[in-house]
């Protein structure tokens, strides 16, 4: 019997294209005859819109924008706007839910433990990392705290409110410049795709910097530059992960920003990364305890610098990569002998074992 597979998608966050662009590549890689494939479109403006069942290809990416508001569409039955309620992760035609669910969102209301806490309301098996371990991979500051916490080695770092800004910019001025120095990284807290990143090289650009990354968030995190090598490793799995072989970006440009991401793929990808074996299983067991520090289950990819003198320093995880074929992680993964498919339907197997396990579990005296 095939399994029965929502994918949500869209979402309200900057990363709403991102989030599309995903959707169109896991639709078209999923084998139909294992799957049943019902899209869940989220609009910019948040609006969720329940499509119909999938059996072949997506050529476009706009072709997974459903308009809500489509006459014909609504004549058909297809492509409603749903009441935020079970019934929206219903096959067409059935009471039941689906199997399980995919959410293939990026950014805060995706990969931040929201959606994931609707799925445990609702009692919806889903892949991927569950609320708590979503929400602290989101939260920047949070996700330090925990890998200081665990003891693993990370660059210096500082942070802040957008009220604590306003109430006094000499003392955030004075934070930095004594336990950071310039230059340095300002990053919103509860962003993803390096969106709202910039480098600050003087007062100047750092007044800058932290303006722009407000935009985004009401926490900013800043952090010492490093002088080194940006490395990733991917990690699957729920109570034992596995780790893939360790990729290096190499980015043209001054730092691995939105648009050498997205935009204008100005960036070299080396998989696997020219490292020594002692740095590897450096890199794997510090992966592995920072996806047991918060609570990991599914995936993650952990960022990595790689100092001058070999040293590994985590940089952060992400609970839900870039998952295109053409994204690290899945890169990752098929260099490790798992490839793009195969990888999407061991994320979908590992969100049910996770699930089945939970069922155990007694909540009542």
């Amino acid at each position: 019997m095939a399994i029965k597979l929502a994918l949500v998608y869209g979402g309200k966050s900057a990363e709403h294209q991102v989030s599309l662009q995903t959707a169109r590549a896991v639709i078209n890689a999923l084998d139909k005859n294992k799957f049943d494939i019902y899209p869940i479109y989220i609009t910019e403006q948040g609006q969720w819109v329940k499509g119909k069942q999938l059996n072949g290809p997506v050529e476009r990416v706009e072709d997974l924008k459903f308009l809500a508001g489509n006459s014909e569409a609504g004549e058909k039955g297809e492509h409603l706007p749903v009441p935020f309620s079970q019934e929206l992760f219903n096959a067409p035609g059935s009471a039941d839910p689906v199997h399980v669910v995919f959410p293939l969102l990026h950014g805060p209301n995706g990969e931040d433990g929201t959606i994931q806490g609707m799925l445990e309301l609702l009692n919806i098996p889903y892949v991927g990392n569950g609320v708590l371990a979503s929400a602290a991979g989101m939260d920047k500051i949070i996700m330090k705290n925990l890998f200081a916490q665990a003891g693993l080695a990370q660059a210096k770092y500082v942070w802040f409110t957008n009220k604590d800004w306003e109430k006094d910019k000499e003392k955030v001025f004075q934070k930095v410049e004594e336990q950071l120095r310039y230059p340095c990284f300002v990053k919103p807290a509860n962003l993803g795709s390096s969106v709202g990143i910039s480098k600050a090289k003087d007062r100047q650009s750092l007044i800058q910097s932290i303006e722009e990354a407000f935009l985004y968030d009401r926490k900013l995190i800043i952090e010492e530059s490093i002088d080194g090598r940006e490395v990733e490793i991917g990690v699957i799995g729920n109570d034992e992960p596995i780790c893939s072989v360790v990729g290096e970006i190499a980015p043209k440009k001054e730092f691995y920003d939105y648009k050498a991401k997205y935009e204008d793929g100005d960036t070299e990808l080396i998989i696997p990364a020219d490292i020594t074996e002692e740095q590897y299983e450096q890199i794997k067991k510090m992966a592995l305890k920072a996806f047991k520090a918060i609570d990991g289950s599914g995936l993650v990819r952990a960022d990595f610098f790689l100092r001058k003198d070999g040293t590994p320093l985590i940089n952060e995880v992400n609970t839900m990569p870039g998952f295109t074929p053409f994204s690290m992680f899945p890169l990752l993964w098929k260099h490790s002998g798992i490839d793009y498919p195969a990888l999407i339907e061991k994320l979908v197997q590992l969100g049910i074992e996770r699930y089945e396990l939970k069922q155990r579990i007694k909540y009542t005296i």
